[in-house]
């Protein structure tokens, strides 16, 4: 099972997670130029490499007919947020509340309805399941707007939010999700910032009230960084694909991206994204597959298990039970590993009369196993060492204790310990 985690010791932005994710593509370049065709007016994604704190990673910048959004809205970016570049402080209003800031914005910063942005995204070419994710992450932050301003969602006015280059930040997160496609994604507790930050609204704490809102119910907290972490957008993207919020599972590791930010800190400004393979308990999953049978004899029954056991099952058992009608019954256990099941399902019909099977998970804790052989008065004797968790242990491989004991004339006992000996 594919695993990604997000790690946002310093919080998310949708620009910084584009960039961690760009990095655990085989080949990003490819996956800019699929972006920068999506179908955005004026839109052009462009990464760059960037050093935090000695750790090199991705810069991404969106940019509007050529232009930066920092130089598109230079009297606002260093009032916004304080930790990254990108223009990640995001505030919202109803019209109708707020009618003089919409006529005051109106020529450099659109103000976009829910019903415009789902125009905007349906025009987009990608992949459908992706625009519906667009869609499910401006929802998610228009009815946190809807609660903070206590009007209904149609009335809710995306302000930066709503500008293209905001847009392209949430389709590349999108899309990027859908092309690495994990099995399960795990964020950690999410670093919200502290201190207050300033906005259409005026002065507000951070988290920002819209971020707060979409932020309940997962873990955050504040640090001695004085910002806006954490954006609406970030809040957003992570509450919508996010399986999980806690710290890294057990995982092996095999791709890492680095998401940068602009700003120096102490704490390297960076969003960072593992990708790997679940490594749960000792990195050993298995199946259990089960199946009750009570109109086979003995010797089928044996058979059944002797083929299972052939074809590689890691365990075959089985157990007396009693079933319906006080019949006396057979529990047939097969256990396999996670990528065998289709196997063994269709192995257990074809050699025994049930009609249907269970299937369990299960996670193992295992010792290290490895084979030594060593060399004694009755010639090599194979011997299985297995150990870890602060123990060791130590087996003699039967079939040669049984050849010697044949041969010799002694029981596989007195074997064992003249061996030992």
């Amino acid at each position: 099972m594919s695993i990604l985690f997000i790690d946002c010791a310093m919080g998310a932005a949708g620009d910084m997670l584009t960039a961690a994710l760009l990095e655990l593509l085989p080949d990003p370049d490819s996956f800019l130029e699929k972006i920068n065709r999506m179908g955005l007016k004026g839109i052009r994604y462009k990464a760059m490499p960037s050093e935090k704190n000695g750790i090199l990673g991705t810069h991404v910048r969106v940019l509007v007919n050529g232009k930066s959004e920092e130089e598109l809205m230079h009297s606002h970016a260093g009032d916004s947020n304080p930790a990254h570049d990108h223009h990640n402080h995001e505030h919202f209003h109803a019209d109708s509340v707020h009618s003089d800031a919409h006529h005051e914005h109106t020529h450099d910063h659109p103000h976009r309805s829910l019903y415009d942005l789902e125009s905007i995204i349906s025009a987009l070419s990608i992949e459908e399941i992706v625009k519906q994710d667009i869609l499910s992450v401006y929802r998610l932050i228009a009815e946190a707007e809807s609660h903070v301003h206590s009007v209904p969602v149609t009335e809710i006015h995306f302000h930066e939010v709503g500008n293209l280059d905001a847009v392209a930040d949430v389709a590349a997160v999108c899309m990027l999700i859908r092309e690495i496609a994990p099995d399960r994604i795990v964020c950690s507790p999410i670093h919200v910032g502290s201190g207050m930050v300033r906005c259409a609204h005026g002065v507000l704490p951070v988290p920002a009230p819209a971020t707060a809102y979409i932020l309940r119910d997962i873990p955050i907290y504040s640090g001695s960084i004085k910002g806006e972490l954490c954006t609406p957008t970030g809040a957003a993207l992570l509450k919508y694909f996010a399986d999980e919020f806690s710290a890294m599972p057990l995982m092996k590791v095999q791709k890492i991206g680095y998401g940068m930010g602009t700003k120096d800190f102490d704490t390297a400004n960076c969003v960072r994204a593992l990708l790997g393979e679940d490594a749960s308990a000792a990195g050993d999953c298995v199946c259990q597959l089960s199946c009750n049978i009570d109109d086979m004899t003995g010797e089928e029954i044996g058979f059944a298990v002797g083929r299972l056991i052939d074809l590689g099952a890691r365990d075959v058992f089985t157990e007396s039970v009693m079933m319906k009608k006080n019949r006396p019954g057979i529990l047939l256990n097969v256990i396999c590993g996670m990528d065998e099941r289709e196997k063994f399902v269709k192995a257990i019909f074809a050699n025994t009369s049930t009609i249907g099977i269970r299937e369990s998970r299960f996670d193992r804790y295992v010792l290290k196993r490895r084979e030594e052989t060593i060399r004694t008065q009755f010639g090599e004797v194979r011997k299985k060492v297995s150990e870890g968790y602060g123990a060791l242990k130590e087996k003699y491989e039967y079939e040669d204790l049984a050849g010697i004991a044949e041969k010799e004339g002694l029981s596989i006992s007195e074997v064992r310990e003249k061996i030992r000996q």
